[in-house]
């Protein structure tokens, strides 16, 4: 790599990886490129396989000359990875395996012809979709802090300079500090990590704040059951966000970044370390950055995994080497942060929105959202829906349209009951917020919140005492002890969602848990405790009829506590097969073979309630009540 010593040689460098890249991508002289998924997701089944088996057959048939390969960040959808893009023509083959790859070489790249059963197939139409933009899931989407990812190999800067990379900091450079700032504050945008603070107001404070050293850091601490949003962006283009931080710390001063990003994103890490060693090699990280007086570097810190070192403070504490606990504020990061020098908190995806912000101006994001939220959000799209997947869409979303025209509604012709938004801290959404817009205080309103971004949709056999019961379990392992109501009060949440569960309620057991949950909420120091009660004060407004029905009938209308349900034979359906008996894994099922035998019966004392005599029935013939 070229040292890029100002912004001439910088816009010289840009021109020439982006007339490569359109090259590449275009098909000019008979090119193809083909973009394999490297995101976590499709690694896992394979990708990297299925990459190394197209390379090696482009090899054997010497096509290198006119056949690249490209290792490229989340598709988004994760559902139907891994994913194979031929460019130019942009077929988009699903659920492509390794064994795949020769035909995609033979039949598709020297044959022309397209591989029928490896393309995604409408489930309403049944029609098989050739291109990418044509499938509903990306219909509505748009991508700005998913900008580049699936397109650019995120270890590559030519790559990403071919993509517009640095662009936004060569123009931030020429400018002063708060025409920069200005340029966020008239986007409109809010932190993504959750709290939704208008980003400007924080980075105002830290250049206000008057000290020889200011910092910058990127909390990439994601901890939210079922979020992977900052994960993927970081794995598929690390360089956008390193330049958002650096935009942050030429407003405000500072010439320290640190990423804190939890060990359990290895290759998020990995790509994080290649991007900023190979921008120190070109002098975009260092000393008089492209010839101006501005300095910065960046380093990386690994989180161990504590839920509680996603609040800012707390993550503070855990890069100075210290037990990851919050500190009591006032005073603010952003008057005194780390090793109590101003800084500025902002999460990965609030920071991979400034360069396009900075580039194309306030309008580029602000043309998107609601009056109070601009922009568009990423979500992590899990639980009980079709489309399974990352997804950016702008403010202003209905929940209806992100779980139905984009998640593909729910698996099975089961009936949606509810969505998590904001993870532990959030709370459940039913029928009568779909129509709700997706945005900061509209969230906020309706019960839950935005949180980082994290959506749980849940259906008919979802018990809503038992998802109260996996938050508080989780927020219990994950509370750092610092404060009373917090350490203290969630355990006791937890017993009594236990006893609940366990058909050992009382009525005044559910008053007790409203009770509580307020104290907690309004007594703990920091926002996760703050926060942690959320999920029971949600389904106790919203689903409290399952609570009484817990305590007063001992049952569990969906099924899911086991003390609460029995598996029963019906005897007319049984065929005396004996299938449940040999499946038992307790002996716990008697009954006589054959035509003249008598139907089966489970003993509900010794039942463990393990579901294998349900499922290895032919005849559907037990059932839970």
């Amino acid at each position: 790599m070229a040292v890029i010593k100002n912004s001439e040689a910088l816009a010289k460098k840009i021109k020439s990886c982006s007339e490569c890249l359109d090259k590449k991508f275009s098909g000019e002289a008979g090119t193809k490129a083909l973009l394999v998924c490297g995101g976590t997701g499709c690694l896992s089944s394979d990708s990297k396989e299925i990459r190394d088996s197209l390379q090696e057959l482009i090899k054997e048939k010497g096509l290198q000359d006119k056949v690249s390969v490209n290792f490229v960040g989340c598709f988004g959808f994760c559902s139907q990875g891994p994913f194979v893009k031929v460019l130019p023509e942009g077929t988009l083959y699903r659920m492509v395996s390794v064994a795949d790859a020769k035909r995609i070489i033979e039949e598709d790249v020297v044959g022309g012809k397209v591989i029928e059963d490896l393309l995604y197939v409408d489930p309403t139409t049944k029609e098989k979709v050739q291109k990418q933009e044509d499938i509903n899931f990306y219909k509505k989407q748009v991508r700005i802090a998913l900008h580049g990812c699936g397109l650019i190999n995120p270890e590559v800067l030519d790559e990403a300079l071919g993509y517009d990379a640095f662009k936004a900091l060569d123009k931030a450079l020429k400018m002063e500090r708060t025409d920069v700032l200005a340029i966020v504050r008239d986007s409109g945008l809010r932190g993504r990590g959750g709290a939704g603070f208008p980003t400007h107001l924080k980075w105002k404070f830290a250049l206000d704040s008057v000290s020889a050293q200011k910092y910058v850091v990127c909390n990439g601490d994601e901890g939210d059951p079922g979020a992977f949003m900052d994960r993927s962006v970081l794995e598929g283009n690390p360089f956008s966000v390193i330049e958002g931080m650096m935009i942050a710390g030429y407003v405000i001063g500072a010439s320290e970044g640190y990423f804190y990003v939890r060990a359990e994103y290895p290759i998020a890490v990995e790509r994080l370390k290649i991007a900023i060693e190979s921008m120190r090699k070109a002098h975009l990280l260092g000393q008089n950055i492209l010839g101006t007086s501005f300095s910065f570097d960046c380093h990386i810190r690994l989180g161990a995994g504590a839920f509680v070192c996603g609040e800012e403070t707390a993550l503070l504490n855990s890069i100075e080497g210290k037990r990851g606990m919050p500190r009591p504020r006032p005073p603010f990061p952003a008057i005194k942060g780390l090793w109590d020098k101003p800084t500025i908190v902002n999460n990965v995806e609030t920071l991979a929105c400034v360069p396009t912000i900075v580039r194309e101006g306030a309008g580029s994001f602000n043309k998107y959202g609601t009056e109070k939220s601009k922009g568009t959000k990423v979500f992590a799209l899990g639980g009980k829906i079709n489309n399974v997947g990352l997804v950016e869409v702008p403010m202003g979303t209905t929940l209806r349209e992100l779980i139905y025209d984009i998640g593909g509604g729910i698996p099975d012709g089961k009936v949606f009951k509810a969505i998590q938004t904001g993870g532990p801290s959030g709370g459940c959404l039913t029928e009568k917020e779909l129509d709700t817009p997706i945005d900061f205080d509209n969230l906020v309103q309706a019960g839950s919140m935005m949180g980082s971004g994290g959506a749980i949709v849940m259906d008919e056999d979802n018990c809503m005492v038992n998802i109260a019961k996996f938050y508080m379990e989780f927020i219990c392992d994950e509370s750092c002890g610092k404060c009373s109501p917090c350490r203290i009060g969630t355990k006791r949440l937890l017993e009594k969602l236990e006893d609940i569960t366990d058909g050992k309620g009382k009525l005044e057991d559910i008053d007790y848990l409203l009770e509580l949950a307020t104290h907690i909420k309004n007594n703990s120091l920091c926002a996760l405790g703050q926060t942690a009660a959320n999920p029971i004060l949600s389904t106790l407004s919203k689903f409290k009829e399952e609570y009484i029905e817990h305590v007063v009938d001992k049952k569990c209308r969906a099924h899911v506590c086991k003390n609460l349900m029995e598996y029963f034979v019906i005897a007319e359906k049984c065929k005396k097969c004996t299938k449940c008996a040999r499946n038992c894994p307790v002996s716990c099922i008697s009954g006589t073979p054959g035509p003249n035998g008598t139907p089966y019966v489970i003993d509900p004392i010794k039942c463990i309630k393990c579901g294998l005599c349900m499922s290895s029935c032919p005849f559907g013939a037990i059932i839970k009540r």
